[in-house]
């Protein structure tokens, strides 16, 4: 299946080309994990699930390929059939399909996996995610329809994505929220072999793994064992990479890519630093504000305290110049809005608030909300005067150094973070806004206890990166609408609850073609950088990856993937290496 084209590969298909035939099988891939997990459970709420589950263990009906904008592949499904009016999907389970206890994968797994995830028992994402399907019918033991509400162009696509697991999973006498520490029982390539809670989980390949022929898992999960071993810091991986004790990683922080990948390990050559090119939809990572908190309601001081952030003297001083600021919900892709809305865009925004019973806005026809600079003739003592005239504006007086409202309160906030490296990040911002008067603290917690604040939204600011895709679908309707802001667990860390905007995203979701939901997508960033909901930062198109002496990939990189899960699917050990 393809949304708006045909699928590159065609039946009769051996293998993704970003795959190689010549892989061998053999040997173990350890990676690195931050922080810890206390359960192997990766779709309950509560508690920190082990790294790899979604990717070695559970699988879906269909598979995306990695070299296209959305295409998808039968895995479990060996059939697939869209209703010609768009309202149902059915799904023939492919008679091989096996799960790691030896029993087949049956339509009524499917079932009992899609209803529990839409259960009380599950996180709420879930119920988010196919909030736009009627009902599930078992046809047979090997045949299952998903029966719609309304259309929805990619909504077939999602259902296809649902990870499905076995109904011996969850034990006689437990519901599913109680089931934590048991070895998930799914069809992937992998199985739990050893848990050492919060410090390392290791995964065992399958000898007779029911897919390993095809096409769509062909030549991929070629080592026996993939293992992950969990650090507290940044600096502690690192150093842990250079001892050897595991083989890939993916580095995040510029500073550690540009000063710390050096020494003997990458002199002798056994360990490598590379930068891998993507063509990856940079989404958005930002300061986001909880708009929930009172003192961000006004949108003026929102504007005001992203002026102080100087991304030019951050990305010079602190990231060696390797980034490029982003300034879209859907950086590096077509659906970015720039400049003054088009026609079609003021006529969808005028139906868009027509629906939602609102006015239409009078800066919603103005260009779209770029992030502050201090590129010359702009500079930093600018733009600090103009948060001083918009927090004036908004009842603000400096009294003794300190921004207080009219009744007295000072503007102060804090921002919640689970990794110290941030702070060295955070610091040049918060001086700014001490220039304004405005006070801000910065606390760090431990994994288990950032995932809980975040959940409840119990924070002022936080950093987060939304992800994005080519095709924007349904993960926005647990980001960004009303119905999410109220559900403890979902994404929307803003608190977004605006019905223009919901009637934006229902326009995503019901485009019918390429240009209507570009169209759509670009109307909601539009509406959403109004919002001023966020302080965009930065990204870059390349892969910093460092890894031992003997790690082989495919000669064909894919165009859209994270740098980890490519590796753990079609890297392997050169036979030169040996096996570990």
């Amino acid at each position: 299946m393809a949304l708006g084209s045909e699928p590159k590969y065609q039946q009769g298909f051996k293998q993704f080309e970003y795959v190689s035939d010549k892989a061998r099988q053999g040997g173990e891939l350890r990676l690195a994990a931050m922080g810890s997990f206390d359960k192997l459970n990766p779709f309950t709420l509560k508690g920190l699930p082990a790294r790899g589950l979604m990717e070695l263990v559970f699988e879906p009906l269909a598979i995306g390929s990695l070299d296209e904008p959305m295409s998808m592949y039968g895995l479990l499904a060996s059939e697939m059939r869209l209703a010609t009016n768009g309202l149902a999907i059915e799904f023939r389970i492919d008679p091989q399909a096996r799960f790691s206890n030896g029993k087949p994968v049956t339509a009524q797994d499917v079932q009992f996996s899609f209803d529990t995830l839409r259960s009380g028992a599950a996180s709420p994402i879930w119920k988010n995610y196919w909030s736009d399907v009627r009902s599930i019918v078992v046809v047979d033991d090997r045949t299952v329809r998903f029966e719609f509400a309304r259309r929805n162009r990619e909504l077939h696509m999602i259902v296809a994505s649902l990870p499905v697991f076995s109904r011996d999973w969850v034990p006689a006498g437990k519901t599913f929220a109680q089931v934590v520490q048991e070895s998930p029982i799914g069809s992937g390539p992998y199985v739990v072999e050893q848990v050492d809670l919060g410090r390392r989980v290791t995964y065992r390949r399958q000898e007779a793994y029911w897919a390993a022929k095809k096409p769509s898992r062909a030549g991929q999960f070629n080592f026996d064992r993939i293992s992950f071993h969990y650090y507290k810091d940044v600096f502690a991986r690192l150093e842990a990479l250079k001892a050897g004790e595991f083989d890939f990683i993916h580095e995040n922080t510029a500073k550690n890519w540009a000063r710390s990948y050096t020494g003997r390990a990458f002199e002798s050559g056994r360990l490598i630093r590379a930068e891998l090119p993507n063509q990856n939809a940079a989404g958005l990572q930002g300061f986001f504000f909880n708009i929930r908190r009172p003192i961000f309601k006004d949108v003026r001081v929102r504007q005001a305290i992203a002026l102080a952030m100087d991304f030019e003297w951050m990305n010079r001083q602190l990231f060696y110049n390797q980034y490029q600021r982003s300034n879209s919900y859907f950086t590096n892709s077509e659906m970015a809005a720039k400049g003054l809305p088009s026609a079609a865009e003021v006529s969808l925004l005028k139906s868009l608030a027509a629906k939602a019973d609102r006015p239409l806005a009078p800066e919603w026809l103005q260009a779209v909300p770029e992030p502050a600079s201090t590129k010359a003739p702009a500079s930093l003592r600018d733009n600090l005067r103009k948060a001083k005239t918009l927090l004036e504006e908004a009842g603000y007086r400096l009294v003794d150094g300190r921004l207080l409202n009219q009744q007295g309160q000072p503007l102060a906030f804090e921002i919640l973070i689970s990794q110290k490296s941030w702070e060295r990040v955070i610091a040049p911002f918060t001086r700014n806004l001490q220039k304004l008067g405005v006070v801000v603290s910065t606390r760090v917690t431990d994994a288990s206890l950032y995932k809980k604040r975040v959940d409840d939204y119990d924070y002022d600011m936080l950093v987060h990166w939304y992800q994005a895709s080519q095709n924007p679908g349904n993960e926005l309707l647990f980001r960004f609408t009303s119905q999410s802001a109220k559900e403890l667990g979902a994404d929307n860390f803003i608190g977004v609850a605006d019905p223009v905007v919901d009637a934006a995203i229902s326009a995503v979701l019901s485009a019918r073609g390429r240009s209507e939901l570009v169209l759509a997508a670009r109307v909601l960033d539009r509406l959403l950088r109004h919002g001023h909901y966020a302080i965009a930062h930065w990204h870059n198109n390349v892969h910093r990856v460092a890894y031992a002496r003997g790690l082989v990939g495919p000669a064909k990189r894919p165009h859209y993937y994270h740098s980890e899960d490519w590796a753990m699917a079609t890297w392997w050990w050169a036979e030169a290496q040996g096996n570990r």
